[in-house]
């Protein structure tokens, strides 16, 4: 079992930045991949950032490529996304997920690929 904790959501203005944070706990950090995925009113969940277990690799959405950060301290346990220039479109529920069942160079970027879910960060965007 993997418990997942995000926080650092928010309102905030356009063009502002914000880091999210999500804190594991339950099984060995340093083992698996993690992932930010996002989920807009009205939408699907959609992947933004994923990152390796080591911090090595790391995969992104074209939609944040370029404005989005993502990184772990497996010392802290604790999984960031820091999110910059942020657009009305950037609206959504933050959640992070964790594969445990991968072994691969990059992270997966499919939903049905990841085995725990926190609750979710609300981030609001205003124009």
């Amino acid at each position: 079992q993997v418990q997942l904790v995000e926080s650092g959501g928010g309102l905030v203005r356009a063009g502002d930045s914000l880091r999210l944070s999500c804190a594991a706990s339950g099984r060995t950090f340093s083992r698996y991949d993690m992932g930010w995925f996002r989920q807009a009113p009205g939408k699907a969940r959609e992947f933004v950032a994923g990152i390796s277990w080591s911090g090595g690799s790391t995969s992104y959405a074209d939609s944040v490529n370029g404005r989005c950060t993502i990184s772990r301290d497996n010392a802290q346990n604790t999984v960031y996304l820091l999110m910059n220039s942020l657009k009305a479109e950037d609206t959504a529920v933050y959640y992070c997920a964790a594969d445990l069942n991968y072994s691969g160079t990059y992270p997966r970027v499919a939903e049905y690929e990841y085995d725990y879910w926190g609750q979710g960060t609300q981030v609001t965007v205003s124009s």
